[in-house]
């Protein structure tokens, strides 16, 4: 039996590169009313993720998430509220994160990979993919794997404009030492400057020349969000015995091949180096600690974000391949 009427945004052909908006088609469905163990959930926003990017192509993909298939409707992060329940733990009214985005109105069960609950008064619902949702959690998570304690230590973060990126650089300002940030626009420059957390340059000048510059000693912990050659000039820059966290690659999702890494990877042991990943999937349990911490950093502005709000689910397409010419501020979401 038909429940609704809804649409979705599908796949219709492979991306070689960077994506177009002939790769993506939005199509009217009828949705079924749930069945036992079902939820309808009507979205309120959908998030536009780059890693998204690594999902529709061999050349980069993503460790325990199904690849994008032509002809369905792409997976993604997605808020919004159960108007239709048969499943028990979820209850008309409920508001809840889930994977099942890229739709108006979306499918769901209470034991659907990262769906979670959400508790819509303790800040706007957007927040909940943003800096209170998956990247906030990343950036949060990368930053409890090295310490944060030393008063003298430097820590610069690339993509520093993006939810990640501006949460990590709050949070390790917080804990004191200097703290460096990039980002390519002069509004998104600007905007880090507001933040009033350190110096702040222009990537596109030159990574290593800048932070030469800034950072005489070295840089002690560094949070990646670019990979590539950024990654590699940062290597350069590395203080004797520093970190980096390995959290994301946007400079190379588009490629149409793997390419070689950085070619100065004999400093991991001549500076001895320590390189670490982090993904949200693997602290989704440290949730509640995550929230204790940052949310009332939110609630009350010591910890300030961004976002970027395109309306209509049929500019999704056009909102996630601008993630890529750095079209956003902070969180590029589609409200619905």
């Amino acid at each position: 039996m038909t429940f609704a009427t809804s649409r979705e945004v599908r796949l219709v052909g492979a991306p070689h590169g960077l994506p177009t908006l002939e790769d993506f088609d939005v199509v009217d469905v009828e949705v079924e009313a749930p069945r036992d163990g079902e939820a309808i959930v009507r979205n309120a926003f959908v998030s536009v993720d780059p890693f998204m990017r690594m999902t529709m192509s061999d050349v980069h993909p993503v460790l325990g998430r199904p690849p994008a298939r032509v002809g369905f409707p792409l997976s993604g992060g997605a808020v919004g509220e159960v108007v239709a329940s048969r499943a028990g733990a979820l209850a008309e009214g409920d508001w809840v994160v889930h994977q099942a985005g890229w739709r108006e109105l979306s499918r769901v069960t209470a034991d659907d990979d990262g769906i979670r609950t959400i508790d819509p008064a303790l800040a706007p619902v957007s927040t909940s993919l943003g800096v209170l949702g998956m990247p906030g959690l990343t950036a949060w998570a990368g930053l409890r794997m090295f310490d944060l304690q030393r008063a003298e230590r430097t820590t610069y973060v690339s993509a520093a404009a993006g939810t990640v990126g501006s949460l990590a650089a709050q949070l390790a300002a917080r804990h004191g030492g200097t703290v460096i940030t990039s980002a390519g626009s002069p509004a998104k420059r600007r905007w880090l400057t507001e933040l009033g957390i350190g110096p702040v340059f222009d990537y596109r000048e030159g990574v290593r020349g800048s932070l030469s510059s800034l950072a005489p000693g070295g840089v002690d912990l560094y949070f990646d969000n670019v990979g590539g050659r950024h990654l590699e000039e940062a290597i350069d820059a590395m203080a004797f015995r520093g970190c980096i966290v390995a959290c994301g690659a946007i400079s190379v999702y588009n490629d149409v091949e793997a390419v070689s890494g950085p070619r100065n990877l004999d400093l991991l042991f001549t500076k001895e180096l320590t390189i670490r990943g982090v993904r949200s999937r693997a602290h989704r349990h440290e949730y509640p600690e995550f929230l204790a911490e940052v949310a009332p950093l939110v609630a009350d502005g010591s910890v300030r974000y961004a976002e970027t709000i395109v309306h209509g689910l049929e500019q999704a397409p056009a909102a996630f391949i601008g993630l890529f010419s750095g079209a956003n501020l902070g969180k590029m979401l589609v409200a619905l």
